[in-house]
């Protein structure tokens, strides 16, 4: 049967010219190689190689194993690069999962240095474990979920990265823009616009109008963060989002962010890893760089060192 070894033979033999120099390259002695060519040969049931003289010129068949060495034998060399990196923590597609419909923007900020420091890892962001994102961290479908609601289970931890108020976000002409604070039963009359996410997993829900038996008067869906700011500028309804997030489209709309309850609402958006994954670089990297980029300038957050430059490998 052909195997590695015999198409580094053949292309060490073809590079170095002599059995001495291939020899000497593949750490062997000159009677050992002679050997393996011979045993070589014998399996193939022909010649690999003629002698003209001290030389050896390789025949037909060797031609066409020495072309199969030099087109196998780089891949092979490669995997074995990238796998030893795999193992080394450097490299690898970091999956993320969304349980977090308005982090989007936020991780934007976090995924572009990140690449730029990690060259060989690459990012893919799964939107669809909005209510599975656990079971996608222990069925390894994910490596990181961003979530507000971590669900502490063994064998797995999660990371705080920054704080952020739970905002009631209105039109500026709204009647309740001028307001320091909402109370649950002024939001009786309105239209409260959401993610598509059970109202079991809405804080404007579980944490404000559910605990005072209140509800709105209607409850729209809408999936994307965009569309709902519009709807909620041009007084269509009403919407419960991170503060960071409203100041950072109060910069473009009309809206204006108002207190739930006379406290309200604070939350933290977690990081969270299987604790088998516990010291992989670039998964500890991505966290401390999360925790460095504040959802919008100068605020929440917490302070950490940026992740650490790697030189880029060169592919063989």
């Amino acid at each position: 049967m052909l195997e590695r070894a015999h198409l580094a033979i053949v292309r060490e033999v073809d590079r170095r010219g002599s059995l001495t120099a291939a020899a000497d390259a593949l750490h062997l002695t000159q009677s050992a190689l002679s050997h393996a060519i011979r045993k070589l040969e014998d399996a193939l049931g022909t010649a690999v190689w003629k002698r003209e003289g001290r030389r050896l010129r390789l025949t037909q068949a060797g031609q066409h194993l020495l072309g199969v060495a030099n087109r196998v034998l780089p891949q092979l060399e490669h995997a074995e690069q990238v796998l030893g990196q795999y193992a080394q923590g450097q490299r690898g597609t970091l999956r993320i999962g969304m349980e977090c419909h308005p982090c989007y923007q936020w991780l934007l900020k976090v995924v572009a240095p990140y690449l730029a420091a990690w060259p060989d890892v690459d990012v893919d962001v799964k939107q669809k474990f909005q209510f599975g994102g656990i079971g996608a961290l222990f069925g390894d479908e994910i490596d990181l979920l961003v979530t507000p609601d971590p669900l502490r289970k063994r064998g797995l931890r999660f990371e705080p990265v920054f704080d952020y108020e739970q905002v009631l976000v209105v039109g500026r002409g709204h009647p309740l823009a001028g307001l320091a604070s909402v109370e649950p039963a002024q939001l009786a009359g309105e239209t409260l616009i959401s993610y598509p996410v059970p109202i079991e997993r809405l804080d404007i829900y579980t944490g404000f109008l559910l605990p005072a038996g209140c509800m709105p008067a209607r409850h729209k869906v809408i999936e994307t963060t965009d569309i709902m700011l519009q709807m909620v500028a041009s007084g269509r309804g009403v919407a419960a989002l991170p503060g960071w997030l409203v100041a950072e489209y109060a910069e473009k709309l009309a809206l204006c962010p108002v207190r739930l309850g006379r406290n309200g609402i604070a939350k933290q958006i977690f990081l969270g890893m299987r604790e088998a994954d516990n010291g992989i670089d670039y998964l500890d990297d991505f966290v401390a760089l999360a925790r460095a980029v504040p959802a919008v300038p100068g605020a929440g957050g917490k302070t950490a060192p940026p992740p650490r430059p790697r030189p880029r490998r060169q592919a063989r």
